[in-house]
């Protein structure tokens, strides 16, 4: 499998393979990477699969996009990654080795894809813990080291220092939003004391973290004397290993191959639900899928007006949803290289004038009018919609969940009169309640269940450097820790 750029220059070698992007994150024109072909599933592979466990089912997706890591080598990484001990926090089903259960809020209808059992309590896990593994093995073999750089609104960074921590020859340096995340995320990150793991907090919003990741990044020469990578949603291993659960999501929800499913994705960066676009793409038999923002909704604007308008960090909201207060997707640009008939030029052309901080319009062009092809529809979520939704699965269905699933949900709602009859929607679980432990006492008057585990983690000794939004800042302090 060869990957290619969205903006039309994916750099030396000119064909890359898997392993040769897993490291870098963007590509050298400031694209992202994509196969060159979607690969499809036959008919007889979707029977043959329904009854995989999850680390069969990922070795048989990853294949088709990893070619150029041995297949015994690969089987043995999926094994590794994704075991019951890992993902030990499962709430529903009685086998611990079904990691992704479905937990039905109105049987063979509406339900919840638990994806938040690895050790960090989000979905993210599901990836990182295969990127880490990915990794480790790559740079063993190469024998080289990596420096990432990442940025998190939430969960991506403690999903990916879980995943990093005590690797060999892998360093992390994970910006994050000063003040912006809830307490029990700020605990999960910041407590960890592992000598390769560094955290400095942004004294901005997550947008500015993550143009600081993308202007270093775009550093050619800085990125490679000090072999700078990404864990980001931007690096491609990470939206593939997020296909997989799409798929094991419909073998879990449906009876046979011949039905259809409908996924409800709450969204900041575009990265999960650009997943679920892959997975229909291959041919899997998605009716629809439905995009949920919190009150940072410029992907609902694009999906209801054909305009692309990201904001400025004085623009963004900070909300209860905080992991999606987000106004610049960067897993967007993957999507409209889709949508624009896969036309680098065109993707290029729109992406210049987002990174001068401007907007793009597409409903004077034929491409809007192909956004049906790709069966989206999307919605948005407030506070006050966040707190009515936590009490309203609760109450009806005796389930708590957290802000971002509650976001999810408050949109599954509104869609779900709109599916045809026995087209069941899951709703992609974001993260344990526990993480967001204010709004659930603000909405339901108690505390959520913690995990043993990760009990008293806020009163742990934290480890972090707080920092203005400056790249030249980042650099010197990677610099300094290298």
């Amino acid at each position: 499998m060869k990957y290619i750029s969205t903006r039309g220059h994916a750099g030396q070698p000119a064909n890359p393979q898997f392993c040769d992007i897993l490291l870098g994150g963007l590509a050298p024109d400031g694209g992202l990477y994509l196969p060159e072909t979607y690969p499809q599933v036959t008919r007889a592979e979707l029977d043959a699969w329904r009854s995989l466990s999850y680390a069969e089912l990922a070795f048989a997706i990853l294949s088709k996009f990893i070619t150029d890591i041995p297949a015994a080598d690969l089987k043995a990484i999926c094994d590794k990654t994704y075991t019951a001990d890992t993902y030990r926090h499962a709430r529903t089903g009685d086998d611990p080795a079904d990691i992704t259960p479905v937990r039905w809020l109105e049987q063979g209808r509406l339900g919840l894809l638990e994806l938040s059992n690895g050790p960090t309590l989000a979905f993210k896990d599901m990836a990182m813990q295969l990127l880490g593994n990915l990794f480790e093995y790559v740079l063993d073999k190469r024998g080289e080291t990596i420096n990432i750089l990442g940025a998190t609104s939430g969960d991506t960074g403690s999903a990916a220092e879980y995943a990093m921590r005590g690797k060999h020859g892998v360093r992390v340096f994970m910006l994050s939003p000063h003040g912006k995340m809830s307490a029990f995320q700020r605990a999960q990150m910041y407590s960890l004391q592992d000598d390769n793991i560094h955290n400095i907090a942004v004294t901005g919003m997550f947008d500015d973290a993550q143009d600081i990741v993308k202007a270093v990044s775009n550093d050619h020469a800085f990125k490679a004397k000090y072999k700078i990578g990404a864990v980001n949603s931007i690096n491609w291993a990470r939206v593939a290993a997020q296909i997989v659960y799409y798929f094991k999501g419909y073998f879990a929800a449906t009876e046979n191959n011949d039905q259809q499913i409908a996924f409800c994705v709450p969204s900041g960066n575009f990265g999960n639900i650009c997943a679920g676009h892959i997975a229909r793409q291959m041919g899997l038999p998605v009716a629809k899928l439905i995009l949920a923002t919190n009150e940072n909704d410029v992907l609902d604007e694009f999906f209801r007006s054909g305009i692309y308008r990201p904001r400025k960090t004085a623009e963004t909201y900070v909300t209860s949803s905080p992991s999606m207060d987000i106004s610049k997707a960067s897993n967007f640009e993957r999507f409209v290289y889709d949508l624009v008939g896969r036309n680098p030029e065109i993707v290029a052309s729109l992406w210049k004038q987002v990174d001068a901080g401007g907007a793009f319009d597409l409903t004077s062009t034929p491409h809007f009018g192909r956004l049906g092809d790709f069966a989206f529809a999307s919605g948005r979520s407030t506070h006050a919609d966040r707190l009515a939704t936590i009490r309203k699965v609760y109450a009806d269905y005796a389930t708590m969940v957290d802000t971002h699933t509650a976001d999810g949900l408050k949109v599954a709602f509104e869609q779900l009169p709109s599916l045809p009859a026995g087209v069941p929607l899951l709703v992609l679980e974001t993260a344990l309640p526990v993480k967001f432990a204010e709004t659930i006492r603000e909405a339901l008057a108690q505390e959520p269940e913690r995990p043993a585990d990760l009990a008293g983690i806020e009163a742990l000794p934290q480890r972090v450097e707080v920092m203005a939004p400056d790249v030249d800042a980042v650099k010197a302090f990677i610099v300094a820790h290298v």
